[in-house]
């Protein structure tokens, strides 16, 4: 694939991400081939740290570092041999970005999981933001800010294989043993799922198998992954994450929501593009109706993630997990109930 093809296939991404979409075309229009995308990323990022130490304000400062925490971060979904370099250096930059615009930011670790927790400290509920297969806690900003707005507390982390865990991780189908551990760490008695591409199913699964799961949404998130359909650059990829053919194959046989579906016993969205169409996987209609509290928000011209759809579906979703999560704060989480979050009639 060309530089300029692989930019434009991800430009969507990006700008949903929040990088500014004219420096964005103007990094990759740059490019002499695909192979220089790592350096370009890192350079563009290490000229916003630049900034940052210019900068007049403390806000300035903070604003610079979360911008090249983005850039390093997408330094790494194209080649990239500083790949784990450029990971562990948007860690380090939302951390300083999060030390000066909100200080009240904790750093949460476990063993299988890293990551950020915002918003009041008092927060009646708290919601998990889990990436995908390349993504990581640094690239969704706009879902995590339209949280924090509703007065939530959120944790946007990285698990296994994932950000800055990536180099030392392997990708794993259990992920409910992950968000157990989350769970655990944060001290809540229930949280919300927001999971992304392959944080979809993760979410799910987990939303299946983990009681203290009080609603969940899923964002372009599989039912069913089927390897022998996948793309190359998805099979090259799912091979980097899970370390080796016969582990990714093996994982990607285990990405089958059908058996799992009935058992969520908690509200579900399940949010898709009519324009992610990628093959060998099976989109989310089957999950939302075979799940007992299901509902589904098609949007059809969203693309994968859904970057240039927002309007259609952001705010909808971040309304709907709120009014879940609340309406199970306001029942005292009784054992037995399950909040029959309302559709918003926008949809």
């Amino acid at each position: 694939m060309s530089a300029a093809d692989f930019a434009a296939a991800n430009l969507s991404r990006a700008t949903g991400a929040g990088l500014d979409p004219h420096e964005y075309l103007r990094v990759t229009g740059e490019l002499p081939d695909l192979d220089r995308w790592g350096e370009a990323f890192m350079r563009a990022a290490r000229g916003h740290l630049a900034r940052a130490g210019r900068a007049a304000t403390a806000i300035s400062a903070g604003e610079h570092f979360r911008v090249a925490a983005r850039w390093f971060h997408f330094a790494t979904l194209g080649p990239n041999p500083e790949r784990a370099l450029a990971a562990a250096e948007a860690d380090t930059a939302m951390g300083r970005a999060l030390d000066l615009l909100e200080p009240v930011a904790r750093r949460v670790e476990g063993p299988d999981f890293a990551g950020w927790l915002r918003g009041p400290a008092d927060a009646a509920a708290t919601t998990v933001v889990v990436p995908g297969l390349d993504s990581s806690k640094e690239e969704f900003h706009n879902v995590i800010d339209a949280l924090l707005r509703r007065g939530m507390a959120v944790f946007a982390m990285d698990g296994p294989g994932q950000g800055m865990l990536a180099a030392t991780t392997t990708v794993r189908a259990d992920y409910h043993r992950v968000l157990g551990q989350v769970i655990d760490a944060l001290g809540a008695e229930h949280v919300g799922l927001v999971g992304l591409s392959l944080g979809g199913y993760y979410v799910v699964e987990s939303a299946a198998r983990e009681p203290r799961v009080a609603a969940a949404v899923t964002v372009s998130g599989p039912f069913r992954l089927h390897w022998d359909g996948l793309p190359p650059l998805v099979r090259d990829l799912l091979v980097q994450r899970a370390g080796g053919e016969e582990a990714a194959r093996r994982f990607a046989g285990q990405v089958d929501l059908s058996a799992l579906a009935r058992r969520i016993a908690c509200p579900l969205l399940v949010v898709d593009g009519g324009q992610d169409v990628i093959p060998g996987v099976t989109n989310g209609e089957p999950l939302a109706r075979l799940a007992r509290h299901g509902q589904y928000l098609h949007v059809p011209h969203g693309d994968h993630l859904l970057g240039n759809a927002r309007p259609d579906w952001l705010a909808a979703a971040a309304d709907w997990i709120s009014a879940a999560l609340r309406e199970r704060v306001e029942c005292g989480a009784r054992a037995g109930d399950v909040p029959a979050a309302v559709a918003p009639s926008s949809w």
